[in-house]
């Protein structure tokens, strides 16, 4: 075994995920792009944040976040991956997402994807008269729609529909969340750094329960940097789902974005 094998082996999941897009990135940086050919992306954000929050209240972390959000592909179909760890390594969440994009207009764009997801939980259960904690996976599988309107540059308005189901009859079955989102994007701050809020209204069924919140997403970039600062706050407006009524969380992001040729 060589000695890069061994310390390899020494990382935990965070550190392995982290060290495998770093390679990664190396490698497809390095190759030339001839536009005549089929281009594919490798693209994301590893995001480290001192509370892992979800869209959806009670499957949130509550706890520091590591959070891998990659996509894989073409013009068309990619495999968007979103990997989610608490500091300490242990999986918070896994979606494996597929997208198909419907529209790509200079004014309107809509995309439908699908996925299995697992959460997974610490369950504590009698082993030889002893109690001990178990990490088990909820499973569940979803699809999306996300039609979205193009004003100019800065603004634009979209509509976010998910539904999930659960796989197993002990956890939630049908779940429906429905979003409308006014992206404003690419605001100047001076001549360094780069402005951009998402705010957005939400409700939210899962099963009898029924909720909507309000939230936003500020992220502050600079000019062809892959470092960004974001923050997330999220606040419930009436509510019969479980989870905090009111939560925030501050984020240090690494983003990266390259194309290479697709083999054939």
């Amino acid at each position: 075994m060589t000695l890069l094998t061994q310390k390899l082996m020494k990382l935990n999941s965070v550190q392995k995920i982290f060290f495998i897009l770093l390679i990664s990135n190396q490698i497809i940086f390095a190759q030339k792009i001839d536009s005549s050919k089929t281009i594919k992306h490798f693209s994301g954000v590893i995001t480290a944040t001192n509370n892992g929050i979800s869209l959806l209240p009670n499957f949130s972390l509550g706890k520091p976040a590591v959070l891998f959000d990659m996509s894989f592909g073409g013009p068309k179909l990619s495999f968007d991956p979103m990997l989610r760890f608490a500091m300490n390594g242990k999986p918070w969440a896994f979606i494996f997402w597929f997208r198909y994009k419907l529209a790509a207009e200079k004014k309107f764009n809509m995309s439908v994807g699908a996925h299995p997801a697992f959460i997974f939980r610490e369950t504590t259960l009698p082993s030889n008269g002893v109690s001990k904690n178990y990490l088990t996976a909820i499973r569940f599988i979803a699809s999306e729609a996300t039609p979205t309107y193009v004003f100019n540059k800065h603004l634009s308005l979209g509509v976010h529909y998910l539904y999930s189901h659960g796989l197993t009859k002990d956890i939630t079955q049908n779940t429906h969340f429905v979003a409308i989102r006014t992206p404003i994007s690419n605001i100047p701050l001076g001549r360094t750094f780069i402005f951009s809020i998402i705010p957005q209204f939400y409700f939210l069924k899962m099963d009898s329960k029924s909720g909507t919140y309000i939230n936003a997403t500020a992220i502050l970039s600079k000019h062809n940097f892959p470092i960004s600062l974001s923050s997330i706050v999220s606040e419930e407006l009436k509510s019969t789902i479980g989870g905090k009524p009111f939560v925030w969380n501050i984020a240090l992001n690494y983003n990266f974005n390259h194309k290479y040729l697709n083999q054939k």
